[in-house]
């Protein structure tokens, strides 16, 4: 019997070994070039981010490359914060490939969803997170904007000069996210892609008929909400890829941690019941508003993101090659 133990015992470890050279490969160059940045309130930021500097970056002729944000999206309330940020780490250890297709550094925030305060979706940039006085949680689009302007101070000390402007993408909350953050800050984004935003993305109207379009369906309190007007102009010039399956049925304002029922009520009674229903209004919208969004539906997928992610990566290929950004360092 102690052969066969012996054996066993053995043969445990050395799948033990093989496991570990595997995750190692795995993990491994993703583990070397990415660092966490812990909150910093005196810079702005009250929770901290990952970021993760690809082997090679695309340069414009002047020398200046594009960061990627990928906002994060737990998927669930905890009033753990180590919940979150494991999280974000591996959003950012998913997302690495397409920040190593584009050459573009790529920033992953650790924003918590807490539990105790659930009404209040940090990872969708609702209404409450916009409102609320707990400092963790208020403001993540100004948070966001100082992690920002952190990673790029960061990265100028290492030779690496970023564009104020940004590239960010999103899919399903962190979608709702991107929309919502291209609106609120259009001047720090060069292009944005929204993937199945919660069933609506936000409209850049202040009102529709005699409704009134509040954050997040519309613009309408905007300055009352952030002290500062819609930048329409600068939101034009984003140039925007929103997109979902045509068999998703994810919609966002069935629930009252993102949406005010009355609000979100107002939005399906007067563009539809679904969030397909409502797609060519919200696509009429934008180009009514003089937008650059091009929205698009896909047959038969659902709420699915990495199905549909190949779709942003190009997305942005196309805008980066157009400001003659190419991989040189």
């Amino acid at each position: 019997m102690r052969r066969p133990l012996r054996f066993a015992l053995k043969s445990l470890a050395g799948l033990a070994v093989v496991a570990a050279v595997a995750a190692a490969l795995l993990l491994g160059p993703y583990v070397a070039r990415v660092r966490h940045v812990a909150a910093d309130p005196v810079a702005g930021f009250h929770s901290g981010y990952f970021l993760y500097v690809p082997p090679r970056i695309a340069l414009d002729a002047k020398g200046v490359g594009m960061l990627l944000v990928q906002p994060n999206n737990s998927g669930r309330t905890s009033d753990d914060v180590a919940v979150h940020e494991r999280d974000a780490w591996w959003t950012g250890f998913e997302r690495r490939r397409i920040a190593d297709t584009l050459g573009t550094p790529l920033l992953v925030p650790a924003f918590p969803r807490m539990a105790s305060q659930w009404r209040v979706y940090t990872h969708a940039l609702d209404r409450d997170s916009l409102t609320t006085r707990e400092p963790v949680l208020a403001r993540p689009d100004l948070q966001i904007v100082a992690m920002i302007d952190d990673a790029r101070r960061r990265l100028a000390s290492d030779g690496i000069r970023l564009d104020a402007r940004v590239l960010v993408q999103g899919f399903s909350a962190s979608g709702m996210f991107a929309n919502r953050f291209a609106v609120l800050h259009p001047g720090r984004v060069r292009a944005a892609t929204v993937g199945s935003p919660g069933g609506w993305p936000i409209a850049p109207i202040a009102r529709a008929g005699g409704d009134v379009l509040a954050y997040p369906a519309g613009i309408a309190d905007l300055p009352a909400l952030t002290g500062h007007p819609f930048d329409a102009a600068s939101f034009r010039r984003i140039p925007q890829l929103i997109y979902m399956g045509d068999a998703d049925d994810n919609d966002s304002l069935d629930f009252e941690d993102g949406w005010d029922p009355a609000m979100a009520a107002r939005v399906s009674r007067r563009y539809g019941g679904t969030p397909l229903a409502r797609w060519p209004a919200a696509e009429q919208l934008y180009r009514s508003a003089g937008s650059r969004a091009r929205f698009e539906r896909v047959p038969g997928v659902g709420h699915d993101r990495r199905a549909l992610q190949d779709r942003s990566t190009a997305f942005f290929r196309t805008v980066m090659a157009a400001d003659g950004r190419t991989k040189r360092r």
